[in-house]
């Protein structure tokens, strides 16, 4: 079976009919269509989860650039994890990769989700 680079995305409503919405300068900080999202608006949108993060993120339907890829994974990543794996040194690894080695007891997660440093757990020497 094959799988779509967006076999994992979903989607969110956000329902401002019975509200103030959300306004135009939070909107725009935020990277969010601010003609969509006001008072009385109702905006869907297409939400992906980051396979290096672990973070979900709204796609903002007005994006005009290109969504980035890892050719490693295949699979689209947000926007930190894109810049974070152009720094030298970037060592490839998914979420899952990670809990897995976090799971293990092996390893220690130090640094954030995006720029994870596995640091090895060394066992303390009893005597």
């Amino acid at each position: 079976m094959t799988l779509l680079r967006t076999s994992h995305d979903g989607e969110m409503t956000l329902d401002h009919t019975a509200s103030p919405g959300i306004p135009a300068a939070d909107a725009e900080r935020l990277d969010m269509p601010a003609e969509l999202v006001g008072e009385g608006k109702k905006m869907t949108a297409a939400v992906m989860g980051c396979p290096h993060c672990g973070g979900c993120q709204m796609l903002n339907p007005m994006r005009k650039r290109p969504r980035n890829v890892c050719h490693k994974c295949d699979k689209y990543v947000c926007d930190i994890c894109a810049g974070v794996m152009r720094q030298p040194g970037y060592v490839h690894r998914t979420i899952e990769e990670i809990a897995a080695m976090v799971h293990s007891g092996k390893w220690k997660l130090m640094g954030s989700m995006s720029n994870p440093m596995m640091i090895p757990v060394t066992e303390a020497v009893d005597g």
